[in-house]
């Protein structure tokens, strides 16, 4: 009866986030054009609404996940379902709640005000870009009802995906990484056009905000690695329904290649959800002492570059187990442990910035030191994890479950509330409670703590991932970390009555007297509202 219980609770949230989707003209019912609006504001509106959303299903399925594996032995009774669940956490938290809160949220609100333009490129492939978005979520959806849902897990390796998993459902995961990308590839020609091109005069490159280059240097990304997943699964696609065989061993085909392919996209991607992130926490800070910029900027605007440039070179790190050659270990080693120094650079950065300092005791220092925090901790798992010689014993364990949301799951999420904190005020004019913040840092700080770190004791006794079931042995680190987890939702729906009070309460911010409020609240003054169906008006600046 429970397992059931937990089959109708996810599928009345899929139902809630397909509903509010689609009715987003009447919650903004002051605005009948909504669907039509062009403004880089109210495109960047529309991902945080889609954002939370979809955040709200993805945390859904932790949970069932997380109860599924408290002690040993079938909550579900049905292992497709499991790693079908599994399956469709990892692409929402990637697709649909860190790429557009990040990237579409913040950096269509945010980019166009600190580098002074009155909005993006092209304001209607903008609005193009966030409605391919919801088309992509509704076919994630769908593949998930049909044919018993698609247990392939995020990766999509052949054969699991060609012989294992008959029908449509994988077709339609195919379709929903395609709209995905096409959207991700309009956004990033557009950010890449608006910064080169629409960015004041008097502001060079080397005097951009922190926050700028890592959107710009995130979107670059996005467009040197989006076309190669959509040649692999196009690719995949004719293998599965044109009798092509490229991927098919039986037939001369390599599965290797498909692999390497997805790697060249998923290694970057990790960096296109972590660099935001650099640029919030990098914005913060100042803001936070009060300085007039972050101690060696130049040296940090490299570290983004190197960042973005090796990550593109160390793929096969993901792959030590198929089989390739001792040199090629050798190199990708060198290069995954290469990666560790311009990181590290951005992390003394921002700790020779505060140190000096008299920063105010508040919320956003606690988000900043927390995000740290997290990410070097992930940051010191990842080192261990490149050297090809222990990967190969931790492969497939929850040691790299561990790593990976420590780096992605937490640094990218504490980035997403940082910004939340940093710019809700100027975002909506409305205040947040200071108290709450303060309660809802130590809750899920606390929580994704104990989530997570005992994982990486399970992962070093062995513990493979993806496995519905496992041995007692395994039982006591399973049963603190979901323990954690629920600590975690515990301060989920705090976050959610934080938000709900604001915008009931409504608190207005009639005047802000913080000395350094930032170059988008400087800015801010030489940007109208505006639909692009109609004549622009420009009033006296």
């Amino acid at each position: 009866m429970f397992v059931f219980f937990l089959i109708r609770f996810w599928n009345l949230i899929t139902f809630l986030c397909f509903i509010s989707i689609l009715s987003l003209d009447t919650v903004f019912s002051y605005n009948p054009l909504w669907f039509e609006r062009t403004n880089h504001k109210d495109i960047g509106t529309l991902y945080f609404v889609f954002g939370f959303f979809s955040g709200l299903l993805g945390t859904s399925l932790s949970i069932i996940i997380r109860l599924e594996l408290t002690k040993p032995g079938l909550l579900l009774f049905n292992g497709q379902l499991y790693n079908s669940i599994i399956t469709a956490h990892a692409i929402i938290i990637i697709f649909f709640i860190v790429m557009p809160s990040m990237i579409g949220g913040f950096g269509n609100w945010i980019l166009p005000l600190i580098i002074g333009c009155p909005d993006i490129s092209f304001p209607q492939l903008n609005n193009l870009r966030f409605w391919l978005l919801p088309v992509a979520l509704i076919l994630m959806i769908f593949s998930r009802l049909v044919d018993f849902g698609r247990g392939t897990s995020w990766t999509i390796y052949p054969p699991l995906r060609t012989l294992g998993h008959l029908g449509n459902r994988v077709d339609l995961s195919i379709f929903r990484l395609h709209c995905a990308g096409i959207s991700s590839i309009l956004g990033a020609i557009n950010f890449i056009c608006t910064v080169k091109n629409l960015r004041s005069a008097s502001l060079s490159l080397e005097h951009m905000s922190l926050f700028v280059w890592s959107i710009f240097v995130t979107v670059f990304l996005l467009l040197l690695s989006l076309p190669v997943l959509a040649g692999a699964i196009t690719i995949l696609l004719t293998d599965r329904n044109l009798n092509t065989c490229f991927f098919d061993p039986s037939s001369g085909g390599n599965p290797l290649v498909y692999q390497h392919l997805f790697w060249f996209f998923g290694h970057p991607e990790v960096y296109i959800l972590i660099l935001p992130a650099f640029g919030i926490i990098s914005h913060r800070i100042l803001c936070l002492t009060g300085k007039k910029e972050v101690f060696g900027p130049l040296g940090i605007i490299y570290a983004i570059l190197r960042i973005g440039l090796i990550g593109c070179v160390v793929w096969a790190h993901h792959i030590y187990t198929v089989g390739i050659d001792l040199d090629s270990r050798a190199y990708f080693t060198a290069a995954t442990i290469v990666i560790a120094v311009p990181t590290g650079v951005k992390v003394f950065s921002w700790m020779a910035t505060l140190f000096g300092s008299v920063p105010i005791f508040q919320s956003l220092l606690l988000w900043v030191l927390g995000f740290i925090f997290l990410f070097t901790l992930g940051g010191l798992t990842g080192l261990i994890l490149a050297n090809s010689s222990l990967d190969i014993i931790l492969h497939d364990t929850y040691y790299v479950v561990s790593h990976f949301h420590y780096v992605l799951s937490l640094g990218a999420v504490f980035g997403i509330f940082t910004g939340v904190c940093l710019w809700w005020s100027f975002i909506f004019n409305l205040l947040l409670g200071t108290n709450y913040i303060f309660l809802f840092f130590f809750i899920i700080f606390l929580g994704v703590n104990i989530t997570f770190f005992p994982l990486h004791f399970a992962g070093l006794q062995g513990y493979p991932r993806k496995y519905i079931d496992f041995a007692d042995i395994h039982s006591s680190w399973n049963l603190v970390s979901s323990f954690g987890s629920l600590i975690s939702v515990l301060g989920l729906f705090l976050f959610i009555y934080i938000i709900l009070v604001s915008f009931i309460n409504f608190h207005l911010i009639l005047r802000d007297d913080k000395v350094n409020r930032g170059s988008e609240a400087s800015l801010s003054n030489y940007t109208y509202g505006h639909r692009y169906q109609s004549s622009l008006n420009f009033y006296g600046f």
